[in-house]
């Protein structure tokens, strides 16, 4: 069994996903089930402190995320399929739809609600 420590960064993040699905499935009482057990912790630990989001508008937050992982509009509009409708988005002249709510949620790890708080358009 490995060693884990308190999750700090992405790569962490991926290598404790990556073992805690590799072991779901195990029995009550294994010393695997154990080990699943403080990933689900670990993993719960991290995503509340990524998830504490600023006072921002939904458009603001989707830039900050952008920030945090290193994307440009290019990825978000990959994950869209369409960049002018995302450009639209970033600069304020259209709102974000319910696909591109549930995309870029899971894209760059925001919660939904924090996606559907109204905004003004320019």
């Amino acid at each position: 069994m490995q060693t884990w420590y308190l999750i700090e960064n992405e790569a962490d993040y991926q290598k404790a996903t990556t073992r805690y699905e590799e072991i779901r499935e195990t029995v009550q009482g294994t010393v695997e089930n154990k080990e699943k057990q403080l990933l689900a912790f670990l993993i719960n630990k991290y995503e509340e402190q990524l998830w504490e989001m600023p006072e921002v508008d939904p458009v603001e937050l989707i830039k900050i995320r952008m920030e945090e992982f290193g994307y440009k509009a290019a990825d978000l509009a990959k994950e869209y399929g369409d960049k002018g409708t995302v450009s639209k988005v970033l600069n304020y002249k259209q709102s974000l739809s319910l696909t591109m709510i549930r995309k870029f949620s899971k894209l760059l790890r925001i919660p939904i609600e924090a996606l559907t708080k109204e905004y003004a358009l320019q």
